[in-house]
């Protein structure tokens, strides 16, 4: 299984991966499903590949093919073009495979993000079909996944706003986004793969893989588990209340059995928000 996800927003792109191809009870295998095509200053391509592995690297075969004879991708006007070019390789290899696949009751399926800039356009991000046609993402939806998408989602829907969340915030939301999905789903796992693109680089200069035993990884859901619990412990209060037992025959109410009140601070908040402050403080120095 895989999880693949980009996000834009008015100053760019984050685009993340994971790296696992599958898990068993003792097994599981690891490659890479980022793919970048950048000529500096004119266009930045960044593909996630989702799905069949064998049919991915053969799409990928081609337009590097291609790209490599200043052909397909290489000669795209637009990001749509370039979208385009990536879907007539799909179905490309869907003629060569689609029906030798299904004799065998597998399906042909492969998901592609394509994030990026052409000179003289905005940023945009695409999804490819397995059927090779394009989905724009849009700025009441700025972010697109493929995969294992749904444990990695709420947080996207809650916190992802196209103009007003930047980079760097973009970067945390698809760091824990990825953290949640590979915390509920052991076929998505590390390594993190994350890249940032600013508007107008166009070229590529931010990117990091994370490894399950990285440091920062490690902080980063650990700081957010933390920051859960304190969320939750500073909702409004739910209190539960006895309410006497209906009278046979009768049907009692008991709406009045659980409710909500405001929460009320305890010394225990304080000194939580104490020594959180502290800690904030120990990771400047």
């Amino acid at each position: 299984m895989t999880y693949c996800l980009g996000i834009i927003t008015k100053y760019g792109l984050v685009m993340a991966s994971d790296s696992r191809t599958n898990a068993g009870n003792d097994h599981s295998n690891i490659t890479r499903k980022m793919h970048t095509f950048v000529q500096p200053g004119e266009h930045v391509f960044v593909l996630l590949t989702s799905g069949s592995l064998s049919c991915s690297q053969s799409i990928l075969t081609l337009l590097k093919r291609d790209y490599a004879r200043n052909q397909g991708l290489a000669q795209a006007p637009t990001m749509y073009d370039a979208a385009r070019v990536i879907g007539k390789a799909v179905r490309e290899v869907a003629d060569i495979d689609r029906a030798a696949l299904e004799r065998d009751d597998y399906a042909f399926n492969v998901n592609i993000i394509l994030g990026g800039q052409v000179k003289g356009e905005p940023p945009q991000l695409f999804l490819i079909y397995p059927q090779g046609n394009p989905l724009q993402s849009c700025e009441e939806s700025p972010f697109l996944q493929i995969g294992e998408t749904k444990y990695g989602r709420p947080i996207l829907d809650r916190g992802i706003r196209f103009d007003k969340t930047t980079l760097e915030e973009a970067t945390k939301y698809a760091l824990l986004s990825l953290d949640s999905t590979m915390k509920s789903n052991v076929t998505v796992g590390p390594p993190i793969d994350i890249l940032v693109y600013s508007t107008d680089e166009l070229d590529i200069r931010r990117r990091r893989r994370f490894s399950a035993d990285d440091p920062a990884l490690i902080k980063m859901r650990t700081r957010w588990d933390q920051a859960l619990r304190q969320a939750v412990a500073k909702l409004p209060d739910i209190r539960f209340n006895t309410v006497p037992a209906p009278i046979p025959g009768e049907n009692g109410s008991s709406e009045d059995s659980i409710q909500v009140v405001d929460h009320q601070p305890t010394d225990s908040d304080d000194q939580q928000a104490q020594m959180t402050g502290a800690r904030s403080k120990s990771d400047q120095i």
